[in-house]
């Protein structure tokens, strides 16, 4: 066996027998049941309860897994926190704390193709080398996210089958309710989900941003409770336009309950600290893309060269002169002073991601042979890609140039 065999072996994830075959049980027995069940012999609750619980799953994983855990891009009372995880546990994709995304190690990336992304990567355990780096403390506090992690299996089972089944025999048709509103309900979630997965990524259009594969596609957001906006807003920490806000459509006009439903919630009081980007940003993201596909030059190229042409230089001294201040804290990428002292704690990954680059307050500064603290090679791909709109946010933080004659060491 030559090394590159034995090292592609070696890398290669391994086969999550339990979730393959839990997974093609479902859609043998779902099968199965609908040809000995079929649509004509049901009767119409069935037809609405299979509606009804399809669109619960949809958004107890839009509402909750998704922007308000993963985004964290409202907070919500303890009721509703309550609702939208046992509403997110009858989708069976795994509890909170499971519903993670890794821009190197996503289990369903849309780079391995259509079919991987959709349901190819179910039959491999994911590795999440990096999610350690990630601030999970918001989840780690939260007793409903840490209720449902040690009890996910039977809330999963309850909501998903039994609930349906429970419901089927108090109406009359057990066998038919476990059918179509249990088990056909499950493959409606789980593949209305993977389209956001895959599909959402090879077809529709992309307003916002280019530089990444998400688009946007109205058939898919009628189908995903809004997902389907995939270009503006979509998994935390890969490339996604707006990651931070509880909108994936942020006009009147873009199909998106989930945000009518936050909206609901926060009028009467039990949704709160909703995040949204400003219209200036999305407005420069609109017409930018504008003035690419008029092949005009791109406004992220003028506005970064006229950001760093009336940017001053640093050395040393100036740079530990504004650290001096309490609560201060930058990061040095392609010679640029960073303020991150506020914008850490609104990234995407948390401020986690920022502590083996940031520099701090009260932190003595001598020469510059510690590679560990300068960020260009975790910016500029070796963590994660960003994409324009993430470096002309990075543009607006800048303070000044950092002379890279300099020499710089922490201690």
């Amino acid at each position: 066996m030559s090394p590159s065999t034995s090292s592609s072996s070696s890398s290669r994830p391994p086969i999550w027998w339990s979730n393959a075959i839990f997974f093609v049980s479902v859609h043998v027995a779902a099968l199965v049941g609908a040809i000995l069940r079929p649509p004509s012999t049901l009767p119409l609750w069935i037809f609405v309860l299979t509606l009804l619980l399809w669109q619960t799953a949809n958004f107890g994983i839009t509402l909750g897994y998704h922007r308000l855990y993963s985004h964290r891009a409202y907070k919500a009372s303890l009721p509703v926190r309550v609702a939208f995880t046992l509403m997110g546990s009858s989708a069976l994709q795994g509890s909170i704390k499971r519903y993670t995304d890794d821009p190197v190690n996503d289990p369903y990336s849309a780079s391995r193709g259509l079919f991987f992304s959709h349901v190819g990567w179910i039959f491999f355990k994911p590795s999440y080398e990096k999610m350690k780096l990630i601030d999970r403390a918001d989840l780690d506090r939260d007793p409903v996210v840490r209720f449902q992690h040690r009890h996910y299996v039977p809330l999963a089972l309850s909501t998903s089958l039994v609930l349906p089944a429970a419901i089927g025999w108090a109406m009359g048709d057990t066998i038919g309710a476990f059918i179509w509103s249990g088990l056909v309900v499950r493959l409606l979630v789980w593949h209305s989900t993977f389209l956001v997965n895959s599909f959402a990524h090879w077809e529709g259009k992309q307003p916002y941003a280019d530089d990444m594969s998400a688009r946007g596609n109205f058939l898919f957001a009628l189908v995903t409770a809004g997902e389907g906006n995939h270009n503006f807003a979509s998994q935390p920490l890969t490339l996604h336009a707006f990651p931070h806000d509880f909108r994936a459509g942020p006009f009147a006009d873009d199909f998106d309950p989930s945000k009518w439903v936050i909206l609901f919630l926060h009028k009467l009081g039990l949704a709160y600290n909703l995040r949204k980007v400003s219209d200036k940003e999305i407005h420069w993201a609109k017409l930018s893309m504008h003035k690419k596909h008029e092949h005009e030059n791109d406004s992220s190229s003028d506005l970064d060269s006229e950001t760093e042409s009336e940017t001053e230089t640093w050395t040393i001294q100036e740079v530990q002169s504004y650290l001096e201040h309490p609560g201060r804290a930058v990061m040095i990428i392609d010679n640029l002073v960073v303020d991150v002292s506020v914008y850490q704690r609104e990234h995407p990954g948390g401020a986690a991601l920022f502590t083996p680059y940031t520099l701090r307050s009260g932190v003595v500064l001598q020469d510059k042979s510690d590679e560990w603290k300068n960020a260009s090679w975790a910016f500029n791909g070796g963590y994660n890609r960003h994409s324009t709109i993430a470096r002309r946010r990075l543009r607006q933080l800048i303070l000044a140039r950092f002379d890279p004659t300099d020499e710089i060491r922490v201690s």
